[in-house]
C-alpha cells in the first residue's frame, strides 16, 4: 500500500493508476481524505473521508476506512484536496423531485456502482459544478471512474479506456444459432413475437398478424426493437423469459 503524489495535474497519483490498471485479482480500491458529494439524502456530504469498492461495487464510504487498507491489500489513491461526486447527474433528484431513498439514480451509497468524478475542490462547490468541470475543463478533472474502471485519470485518457458505441444503425443482426430464436407466447395467448434468424421480428397480437414487424438487436440479456414504422422499442430476457412492454412471454 502506498499514497503518491498529488501535486500537479500530470503527477496525480501515476502508480495507483496502474495498479489499477493492473487489477486483475479484485483488490479493493481506496479513494481517501476527500471531501464526497454522495447524493445520499441519508449520508450526505463527508469531509475527509474515504471511498472504497471492489470491481464495479462501492462497498463504503466515509471516514476511517484507510485504517483497514493495509489489512485489505487495498490499492489507494490519495485525494487530498479534492472533491468527489456522482459522475451522472441526476437532475429529478438534484431539485428535491425524488419521494425515497430508493429512487435516486446517481449517488454514492455503499451497494451503488462505483460511477465518480474527482475534482479539485475549487471546482467542484456541488455537483453540478463537478461535472461542469467535466464537460468544459477535463484537464483538471484528476479520475474519471465508471464501474470501477478509470476512463480520464489526470485529465488525460486512459489507455485501453472504452469509448463510446459508433452512432448510426446498426446493421441487421444474424441470429442464427441464438437459443432465443423462436415465436415467444405471453401468459395469456395474446402476443406472439416470432424472433428470426435474420435479426427480425414478428408480432401477432389477438390473432392479428404482422402487428408489428422490423429489425431487432440483441445485447446480453437486452433486445431493441426498431420496429418497420420508425419507432423503438425494449424487452429484457429474464431467465426463460422475454419481457416487453408488460407482457411476459416464454417460447412456445
Amino acid at each position: 500500500m502506498s499514497i503518491t503524489d498529488t501535486t500537479g495535474t500530470a503527477g496525480w497519483n501515476p502508480e495507483a493508476l496502474d495498479e489499477i490498471l493492473a487489477n486483475d485479482e479484485g483488490r479493493p480500491v481506496l479513494f481517501t481524505n476527500a471531501r464526497i458529494l454522495t447524493m445520499d439524502p441519508l449520508i450526505g456530504t463527508m469531509t475527509g473521508a474515504d471511498l472504497l469498492f471492489v470491481g464495479s461495487l462501492l462497498v463504503g464510504v466515509g471516514p476511517g476506512i484507510i485504517t483497514a487498507a493495509g489489512d485489505d491489500n487495498a490499492i489507494v489513491v490519495d485525494c487530498t484536496g479534492m472533491t468527489i461526486a456522482p459522475a451522472v447527474v441526476d437532475a429529478v433528484a438534484l431539485a428535491g423531485g425524488r419521494g425515497h431513498r430508493s429512487e435516486y439514480v446517481a449517488a454514492l451509497p455503499p451497494g451503488n456502482i462505483p460511477d465518480f468524478l474527482v475534482v479539485p475542490a475549487e471546482f467542484a462547490a456541488d455537483v453540478p459544478s463537478a461535472v461542469t468541470a467535466l464537460i468544459t475543463s477535463p484537464k483538471q478533472v484528476r479520475a474519471l471512474v465508471a464501474a470501477g474502471r478509470p476512463v480520464l485519470w489526470a485529465g488525460a485518457d486512459v489507455p485501453g479506456r472504452a469509448t463510446a458505441a459508433e452512432a448510426g444503425i446498426p446493421a441487421a443482426a444474424d441470429l442464427t444459432g441464438s437459443p432465443r430464436v423462436g415465436v415467444w407466447i405471453d401468459r395469456n395467448d395474446f402476443l406472439h413475437q416470432e424472433l428470426t434468424a435474420d435479426g427480425r421480428y414478428d408480432e401477432t397480437r389477438g390473432g392479428r398478424p404482422h402487428a408489428y414487424q422490423g429489425r431487432c438487436w440483441i445485447d446480453g440479456d437486452r433486445i431493441d426493437y426498431l420496429d418497420d414504422l420508425g419507432f423503438w422499442a425494449y424487452g429484457a430476457f429474464q431467465g426463460d423469459e422475454l419481457h416487453h412492454a408488460g407482457y411476459v412471454m416464454k417460447l412456445g
